[in-house]
């Protein structure tokens, strides 16, 4: 089989997790898938599948394969289109995108289902955690993030700022009392946030009049690696935290939390649209990019959510 063929019949293994369904799928002898993959593994010089009489699992490198397989064969479909499809057609095929989990559930979601009535054909493959991804190890199209870009080998679209607020749960400010000014801050606690358990925790942010930044160091019981427990924290009354307004705006409305001393935000965060430099962009992630880069400013600017351009 030719390496196309073979990748073919590699990508519906991986995703059926079985040879027989897979040749069924293709309408190829179980026979003929088999020798499929083992000729991919011959020219790739890897293990791709772990083989076992009730199963077929991924190894490390196949997992690494079935993700640039099936950007590869995306993009063969999309270029066969270009000469067949009109510039207006619908899009075809996967996109990889990966973003925080805040913009991921307030903003991009729930605007998700427009974009796929318009591209029915289009597969979006949506990852939502707060690390930060290699884009290009890991197979991402495009990304957005929040924060500095820092890597010359990405191409950066500004999108905005991502504001900041301070908030506490009613019980919490009920217990503890308000506070007002920063000296308060040294009777209060703060809800630790750390990329690595065991670091040490960055404490209270305030934007200086200068544009950086000032840290306050706060006592706090709690210390967590993630958005979501970080905010379910807030909102249990363990103590002050400081999240995208976007990510909270809703639940400021709402009353479960309080916005505290507003006069002192921590610095607000970049927030780009990244992607690799040395790709050269098929329609359908160009599409994609340009209607995330609508659909987030758009939710920004909405109320309560404020964006200022860079």
């Amino acid at each position: 089989m030719s390496p196309i063929e073979c990748m073919q019949v590699f990508t519906r293994v991986a995703e059926l997790g079985s040879f027989t369904q897979a040749a069924a799928a293709l309408g190829l002898p179980k026979a003929s898938a088999s020798l499929a993959v083992r000729q991919l593994e011959t020219r790739l010089g890897t293990r791709l599948l772990h083989r076992t009489t009730r199963r077929v699992q991924l190894t490390q490198d196949g997992q690494a394969c079935y993700e640039r397989c099936k950007g590869l064969l995306a993009d063969l479909d999309e270029f066969q289109a270009m000469f067949q499809s009109p510039e207006g057609a619908p899009l075809r095929g996967r996109v990889r995108i990966d973003m925080t989990t805040g913009l991921a559930r307030n903003v991009v979601v729930p605007r998700l289902p427009e974009l796929l009535r318009r591209h029915p054909a289009l597969e979006v493959e949506l990852s939502s955690t707060d690390r930060r991804v290699d884009l290009v190890r890991e197979g991402f199209d495009c990304v957005l993030r929040a924060g500095p870009v820092g890597d010359a080998n990405l191409v950066a679209r500004p999108l905005g700022l991502l504001h900041q607020a301070n908030c506490a749960s009613p019980a919490y400010l009920q217990a503890m009392g308000t506070p007002h000014a920063l000296e308060d801050l040294a009777r209060h606690r703060l809800v630790h946030y750390t990329g690595t358990l065991g670091a040490r925790p960055m404490g209270f942010e305030v934007q200086d009049g200068s544009g950086g930044v000032t840290r306050h160091a706060m006592a706090g019981a709690v210390t967590v690696n993630n958005a979501e427990a970080y905010l379910s924290a807030g909102l249990a009354g363990l103590g002050l935290i400081q999240m995208p307004r976007l990510s909270v705006r809703d639940l400021l409305a709402s009353g479960l939390l309080v916005e505290v001393l507003p006069a002192h935000p921590a610095p607000p965060m970049p927030l780009t649209l990244v992607y690799a430099h040395h790709r050269n962009l098929s329609r359908r992630v160009r599409v994609v990019m340009d209607w995330l880069a609508r659909v987030v400013q758009e939710g920004l600017a909405s109320p309560g959510g404020p964006v200022t351009q860079p």
